[in-house]
């Protein structure tokens, strides 16, 4: 990694870094001012059964979190040695699929158990599974992308994927929501 693209934030004045992590928020900041509109227009599906709003938080964090975790973890790997993207994007996403079935398939027993509703659970669990098989992915390539960009993944890949996966997340929770309650 070039080290005149990373900054040193113990040495930094506090201007400095806010220059450079400004950017990065106010995307963010935006982007989920996206999210806030997208949900509105799903305002129908939710007043169909208001329960599903219910698992939106959980849905969104998990997807975060696992994507987190992952970015995290290219990141470190993208400074030691840069790494092989496609065999890293590859393992990465047997394990998205591995704990996309493991959360899907619990989460969907909970939302079952807890609310009684075939619908709900099925939506829920399928959710939970496709977003958390693409969430490692997602955060394998945006910082791979920036990283190829000559920018600091460590700086922007956060807030960049965070969004991305946040609006991604709730697309494909309101797109299966659809099909299924509707």
């Amino acid at each position: 990694m070039q080290q005149s693209n990373i900054t040193n934030d113990i040495k930094e004045p506090i201007g400095h870094l806010v220059e450079h992590r400004l950017p990065w928020l106010v995307l963010g900041l935006l982007g989920g001012i996206i999210t806030s509109l997208i949900v509105s227009n799903y305002e129908k599906i939710l007043s169909a059964d208001v329960r599903l709003a219910f698992f939106i938080p959980i849905i969104v964090y998990m997807s975060d979190a696992i994507g987190t975790q992952t970015e995290t973890i290219y990141v470190r790997q993208l400074k030691k040695s840069g790494g092989s993207l496609s065999k890293y994007l590859l393992k990465e996403t047997a394990l998205g699929l591995s704990l996309g079935g493991i959360f899907g398939i619990a989460t969907a027993a909970f939302a079952y158990y807890w609310l009684g509703s075939y619908a709900i659970a099925l939506t829920v669990g399928l959710a939970m599974f496709v977003n958390i098989t693409l969430a490692p992915v997602l955060a394998t390539l945006i910082p791979a992308i920036l990283y190829k960009e000559h920018s600091d993944p460590a700086l922007g890949a956060g807030p960049l994927a965070t969004i991305i996966q946040d609006l991604i997340s709730l697309l494909i929770y309101f797109l299966i929501a659809s099909l299924i309650i509707l």
